[in-house]
């Protein structure tokens, strides 16, 4: 019996139980509100943005696995899709949707160490990009901020949080070999075999960090996607109505963000996106109710995606259990 094919599907179970009850929580009305204030084509042109956002972060991670043909680029832009959906919709935060992303590879045959390997670099840069991006947010914020005597009480907050993802980032990037050599010297012990997996992946992530090409490319990527995010959340408040400048509506992303990678221990980060665009939106013209409104949007766009994606993942995780039995049997 597979049992971690059996925790996942009840792991689904109850995340997607817990998904329809924050929504009941936080309001089913006013989500849907959300969702007929920018109309059907707007909301069409919302999801196609952000499918356009997933290809981009999909391409990253191809791009963190030399040697992986460009065929592959729907393949590994699906497996990033189940990873976020598990991250936003399942109670699992961010670990549990790596552990679903890494499960999709697994199953269209790509081997353990070019998966992990390339999760790892790819991770990396995504981080880096992050930075960067949000680094041209906090620049603004200070920019309006001076300009326009407006209170500065969010400016603590967003340095205190941009400070603590640069500290993760160092710890990440500090830590990644000394946890893959410790890992292995446990596995060795307690996992027969799992051991030589572990060096396979330390070893194909010290060729994947020689590529310079691939990692530039990885972070391009990555950087494309983080403002690529921004520019889908301009396009649903132009459908909303809000004349808010595209350069305000990328500091606001940047910095929300940021708060929600500090906030990673949270499923979803539920509560904490919207607490920040209420804060921070008003900062660069957008009223608490339209910044509200843009988080519901992106939770109905969570679950519309997300859910889908989901179920269909999981209908490939019980057919692969039943197949499995059946060759036992």
């Amino acid at each position: 019996m597979n049992w971690a094919r059996l925790g996942l599907l009840a792991a689904t179970v109850v995340g997607l139980a817990v998904a329809c009850w924050t929504v009941g929580a936080a309001g089913a009305h006013q989500v849907f509100a959300a969702m007929t204030a920018i109309g059907w084509t707007g909301m069409a042109a919302f999801l196609g943005c952000s499918v356009v956002v997933m290809f981009l972060v999909g391409a990253a991670w191809l791009a963190a696995a030399p040697g992986q043909p460009v065929g592959r680029l729907p393949l590994f832009t699906w497996a990033r899709m189940t990873r976020e959906a598990a991250a936003d919709v399942l109670p699992f935060s961010q670990l549990g949707g790596l552990v679903v992303g890494a499960r999709t590879l697994a199953g269209r045959g790509v081997s353990d160490p070019v998966i992990y390997a390339s999760m790892i670099a790819d991770m990396s840069m995504e981080m880096a990009a992050q930075l960067l991006f949000t680094l041209a947010g906090l620049a603004t914020l200070l920019a309006v901020t001076t300009n326009a005597g407006v209170d500065a009480g969010i400016v603590p907050l967003a340095v205190g949080g941009m400070g603590i993802s640069f500290a993760f980032m160092l710890i990440f990037w500090i830590g990644q070999r000394p946890l893959l050599k410790l890992a292995g010297a446990a596995a060795a012990r307690m996992l027969p075999g799992s051991a030589a997996t572990l060096a396979a992946v330390q070893e194909r992530l010290g060729e994947t960090y020689r590529s310079r090409g691939h990692m530039a490319v990885s972070f391009a990527f990555n950087f494309a996607a983080w403002t690529g995010s921004a520019v889908t959340a301009w396009v649903a408040l132009r459908f909303m109505g809000s004349t808010a400048p595209l350069w305000g509506v990328i500091a606001v992303e940047a910095l929300i963000f940021t708060l929600r990678s500090v906030a990673f221990f949270v499923p979803g980060a539920v509560g904490v996106q919207e607490v920040a665009y209420t804060l921070i939106g008003p900062l660069f013209g957008l009223p608490p109710t339209t910044a509200l409104a843009l988080s519901l949007l992106k939770r109905a766009r969570d679950l519309i995606v997300g859910v889908p994606a989901i179920l269909i993942w999981q209908a490939g995780e019980v057919g692969a259990l039943a197949r499995k039995r059946a060759e036992a049997a």
